[in-house]
């Protein structure tokens, strides 16, 4: 697979998309014109950060007693995003003179109820670029700006807004406007917010887990509060970096052997198609009866099967070394490694 996030495994490109934020935004100023007397602007043009001023055809349109109503149909591009598809609307009404622009959640916007979040306890959660992108198309007037997502809600509980403190929908996102298909750089951005909102807790102990069974293995050995434990995924050394400069007292990273493997060999990215298993360094860690078995398998899991919980506990111990090298010294490393069946086999202690 090509590095670049812009490429899928066959190099062909793909298609880029527009984020929550872009979606309101164009919303807004189509409700605007509305409220303003004239027709709702369609398609609708506006400006992101970067200078790129994209064209959104719309979806929705209402007029009511005092406000105008527009919806854009989200498209992510070929970014497997759960808001794809989604009707982003946007509410226009005048407001208080002198106010500014304020900003309300309709039905499906979630609101934020902890700290350590870009945006205060209490107010929707409208990301700090989305409200400066929405003020810049109103002209920065005076104007009640409801968002609202149709299936908001439910799409929220396939996102880390739970876990995050932000209930009842999802949160309107984007740093530029752009979805760039794949991305890494939304995942850490994920991790870095949760991290955040634990630290604004008060909590001492978080979890990265590679994925859902490993997370689940890690909950039932460690019994913490859920917005302890971070989705890491492949992206250990997302985690571990921001840790080093926002770090917590301890930190769990509870994976599968095979890319617990990849960090114990130095990997900060575990996924299969930016690193495999280096089996003749795998073999050199292991005991020596078991090197030349090693150095014939097919998969690390193989050499997990006959090298049993002593394997498992190796690698545990040479993979905290490894995370705990780039994390420094403010934060303690364990490790906990999982296997297909949800079972806890090695452990760093």
């Amino acid at each position: 697979m090509a590095d670049s996030d812009d490429y899928a495994p066959d190099d062909k490109p793909l298609r880029r998309g527009w984020t929550t934020g872009a979606c309101a935004t164009a919303a807004a100023k189509s409700a605007l014109a509305a409220l303003q007397g004239g027709s709702f602007e369609d398609p609708v043009t506006i400006s992101l950060p970067g200078g790129q001023t994209p064209a959104f055809s719309l979806a929705h349109e209402v007029r009511g007693d005092g406000y105008a109503e527009a919806g854009i149909i989200k498209d992510a591009g070929d970014d497997p995003d759960v808001t794809h598809g989604a009707l982003i609307m946007a509410r226009v009404a005048l407001g208080e003179v002198g106010a500014g622009v304020t900003f309300h959640a309709g039905a499906g916007v979630g609101k934020v109820t902890r700290p350590g979040l870009p945006i205060p306890p209490g107010e929707p959660a409208i990301n700090p670029v989305p409200r400066q992108m929405i003020r810049a198309a109103l002209s920065d007037g005076d104007y009640q700006v409801t968002i609202s997502v149709r299936d908001g809600a439910a799409l929220a509980e396939k996102t880390w807004n739970p876990r995050l403190g932000i209930v009842g929908g999802l949160s309107i996102l984007g740093t530029t406007g752009i979805v760039i298909p794949y991305s890494c750089a939304a995942w850490i951005a994920s991790i870095q917010r949760g991290v955040d909102v634990a630290r604004a807790m008060g909590l001492e102990h978080v979890v990265g887990s590679t994925g859902d069974l490993s997370e689940k293995a890690a909950m039932a050995r460690l019994g913490l509060p859920l917005e302890a434990y971070l989705d890491m995924g492949d992206f250990v050394g997302g985690l571990l970096k921001y840790l080093k400069r926002h770090p917590v007292e301890r930190v769990t990273i509870a994976g599968g052997f095979a890319k617990l493997v990849k960090l114990a060999q130095g990997a900060m990215d575990l996924h299969s198609a930016r690193g495999s298993v280096d089996f003749a360094v795998l073999a050199g860690l292991l005991p020596e009866e078991l090197r030349e078995r090693t150095l014939g398998a097919n998969t690390a899991n193989e050499v997990l099967g006959f090298g049993g919980p002593a394997v498992a506990t190796k690698i545990a111990m040479l993979a905290r070394d490894r995370a705990q090298t780039i994390v420094g010294e403010a934060t303690r490393v364990d490790v906990l490694v999982v296997d297909r069946s949800g079972t806890i086999v090695g452990e760093s202690g």
